[in-house]
């Protein structure tokens, strides 16, 4: 390009959007573009991508066709763009939320040679109305935004995108820029591949965004931790992702209730109210936007101060694509995820039915991402590789949990070399599942049917976890002594570095992985305790509770557990609930419990705090959505008509496993379900007995415990649940 043109690139950049000079890369890839060259762009969120299309389109004859997948953001990009212009059919979308004459307008448009850039989605684009049109209309050129739904290995896989380059051609051959924020080495072969654009000239920027924070948080109380923060953060915008829609709903609600302007924002909501959320988000009549991780939000909003996830997504690109909504103007941006392995196990689930390759793909992009949350590596070294990026952790800067809290080093030599080693004498045909079982010496159907375990590295390594083993794995590949086949869903391999490793070894320091097992998800506590808070309660009054309940129990002559479980009374060492609207939202209370029992809990613990002198956490008051459980009322109403546990989960799509799970969080909450109905139908006389004398005797209100006493040969665990049911229904209410 010529001086001239690059001045006039230059004048053209100011004219529209006021900006004095390029970011990054984008005069170069502008330049190629308006040259009439193929392009493939890798450039992260906020790194300023939508200019590599608006401004060549608005700078060349014709109109720029942009093919994007979400109606959301067509909507907001032609938004801005008409703001640079002074007549509104400079920027159009087409896409199904059009009626007919808007469509017809929108035509019209581009037939008078107004519009610069028209947004399609790729559904509408496979139209064949469509395609007949745009054939008989100059175009400037393709832009495909969101490159990476082209790709099964991709976070957000369209099988439309799939079909693009074929529809391309029918319609005229011009020029192609393709653009993603997010794609690993795998995703980059498929977009080029698939689109035919072998020519096509790569720019790829650094995937580091500087100066967003990661954050990856046991998933304990996370309602309570979601409120806590936002409101240390008030004023400032802010999204949360949530896995399903129904608990976008939730979540949303459970803000609103708690003072906090939020709005929720799934594919499930009407067109117009998502575009309605949309606006008050942007014109910050809302601070927070609920959102599904599976439906992409079009939201280009530059001040987004933090992401939340309450759930952990199904991919790292899915993660680094939301959490990079963050600090998009290069301010503060803070991303917390809130994990726990059961999110992961909750993914597989929903993978069942799928085609095995889509399922293998799937479990693989879900290990990598337990991966990134288990590690005690800094998360952006981490999260950078995986994308195919080396990144010096000592320039992370404390922007991660990790690096700001460093966890304690030990001396890795031997452990690496054990783990080398292994994918050697596998023949680097495994991955790493297989790999760990070998060196901890478990034998499987593979072990056998391949002779592993006649290998001298089978249980080398059996006094460490499996867990320990992964670690040193992932700290393998991080540091680029293994590394992954992509095209073989993930078998190890070595490296050059690591076969220099093995020739000559030397000291290494690794971590340890982070253990969240003990963290347990307060959303679904369940009548059999779920989990553990970690310690963080006050001991002495956790004590003092402990004897009250203990009294309560021996005055009612139950055992302790059907006064108050431990989870509660833990909670409550936490939250110093001083009256009975706290003590309300207490996990496990509810409104019956609180009644039956609460006073004389309430009492001890406002006097203890009056005594100690104790400042309560600003977030006690967490006000719940009063019977916004759908699952919950249609329950309760269902065993009022006495129909069977098994149509009850039919109806809702629930397994045997999760009905029974809400009838006890129910009961355990204070609320009296009769079961009897359907306990007589499918438990002898007998055994029923036997299992209630068991609890009103036992101290512990434990499954496994009664398995192990009652005996598992005679007793399952479903048969012994249903009874404690009725026996908490009928003593403790």
């Amino acid at each position: 390009m010529t001086e001239v043109e690059t001045a006039s690139l230059h004048e053209s950049l100011n004219k529209y959007f006021g900006f004095d000079s390029f970011k990054g890369d984008q005069e170069a890839i502008i330049m190629n573009l308006l040259a009439g060259n193929d392009t493939f762009v890798i450039m992260p969120t906020g790194g300023g991508k939508s200019m590599c299309y608006q401004l060549p389109a608005l700078m060349s004859e014709g109109t720029a066709i942009i093919i994007s997948p979400l109606i959301a953001l067509m909507k907001n990009q032609v938004d801005a763009i008409r703001n640079f212009g002074t007549d509104d059919g400079i920027a159009h979308f087409m896409n199904s939320s059009l009626s007919k004459a808007e469509i017809t307008k929108v035509k019209k448009d581009i037939t008078d040679g107004k519009t610069k850039l028209l947004y399609v989605a790729p559904e509408s684009l496979n139209k064949e109305e469509n395609v007949t049109f745009l054939r008989d209309i100059p175009i400037s050129f393709f832009a495909i935004d969101e490159a990476h739904c082209i790709s099964e290995w991709g976070h957000d896989f369209r099988p439309e995108y799939r079909r693009l380059r074929p529809i391309i051609e029918q319609i005229g051959t011009v020029p192609i820029i393709a653009l993603t924020a997010t794609a690993t080495p795998k995703v980059q072969q498929d977009i080029i591949k698939t689109l035919a654009m072998n020519e096509a000239k790569v720019y790829k920027s650094s995937f580091n965004r500087p100066n967003l924070y990661y954050d990856v948080r046991p998933k304990q109380n996370v309602v309570k931790e979601i409120i806590k923060y936002i409101k240390q953060n008030t004023g400032k915008s802010g999204i949360v992702y949530c896995l399903s829609r129904k608990k976008v709903e939730e979540i949303a609600e459970t803000l609103k209730v708690n003072g906090i302007k939020a709005l929720p924002y799934h594919a499930g909501l009407e067109a117009n109210m998502r575009a309605q959320h949309q606006d008050m988000f942007l014109m910050e009549e809302s601070d927070v936007i609920v959102a599904t991780i599976a439906f992409g939000m079009g939201i280009d909003k530059p001040d987004v101060r933090y992401v939340i996830h309450h759930d952990v997504p199904k991919s790292l690109e899915g993660y680094y694509q939301e959490t990079g909504r963050a600090g998009r103007d290069g301010g503060e941006g803070n991303c917390i995820s809130f994990y726990h392995y059961d999110d992961i196990v909750k993914l597989e689930k929903f993978m069942k039915g799928k085609p095995v390759a889509e399922q293998e793909i799937g479990k693989q992009l879900l290990q990598e991402t337990v991966g990134y949350a288990e590690t005690s590596v800094c998360r952006r070294k981490t999260l950078l590789h995986y994308f195919g990026e080396e990144y010096d952790d000592a320039k992370c800067n404390a922007m991660c949990d990790n690096c700001r809290h460093p966890k304690q080093k030990f001396e890795a030599e031997e452990s690496l070399s054990s783990v080398l080693e292994a994918v050697l004498d596998v023949k680097e045909k495994f991955k790493a599942k297989h790999v760990v079982q070998v060196i901890m010496g478990i034998k499987t159907a593979a072990t056998k049917s391949y002779k592993h375990e006649s290998l001298e590295i089978f249980g080398k390594g059996s006094f460490e976890t499996e867990k320990y083993w992964m670690a040193i794995i992932r700290q393998g590949l991080v540091n680029n002594y293994l590394e992954k086949d992509i095209e073989n869903y993930g078998l190890l391999g070595l490296t050059e570095k690591g076969k220099n490793f093995l020739e000559k070894p030397h000291s290494i320091l690794f971590t340890r992985d982070i253990d969240y097992d003990a963290a347990g998800d307060d959303d679904d506590m369940a009548a059999n305790g779920g989990g553990q808070r970690g310690g963080a309660s006050d001991e002495t009054l956790f004590a003092l509770l402990k004897d009250l309940r203990k009294k309560i129990a021996k005055q009612k002559g139950v055992p302790p557990y059907v006064v108050f479980q431990d989870p509660s009374l833990e909670d409550m060492a936490i939250q110093y609930p001083i009256n009975m609207e706290e003590m309300k939202q207490i996990t496990g209370v509810g409104s019956g419990k609180a009644l039956r029992f609460g006073k004389e809990f309430v009492d001890l613990i406002a006097q203890y705090v009056e005594e100690n002198d104790i400042t309560r956490p600003m977030d006690m008051v967490v006000k719940s959505v009063v019977n916004k459980s759908g699952a919950k009322v249609y329950i309760i109403q269902s065993i009022d008509r006495k129909l069977s546990l098994g149509d009850i989960g039919n109806a809702k799509g629930m397994s045997m496993d999760e009905v029974i799970s809400e009838i006890e969080s129910i009961v355990s909450s204070g609320t009296k379900v009769n079961i009897n109905y359907y306990i007589n139908s499918i438990i002898d006389e007998d055994k029923q007995e036997e299992i209630y004398e068991y609890f009103k005797e036992s101290e512990t209100d434990s499954v496994l415990e009664a398995l192990k006493e009652l005996g598992e040969e005679d007793y399952t665990e479903e048969e012994i649940r249903l009874i404690r049911i009725k026996f908490i229904a009928e003593f403790g209410h």
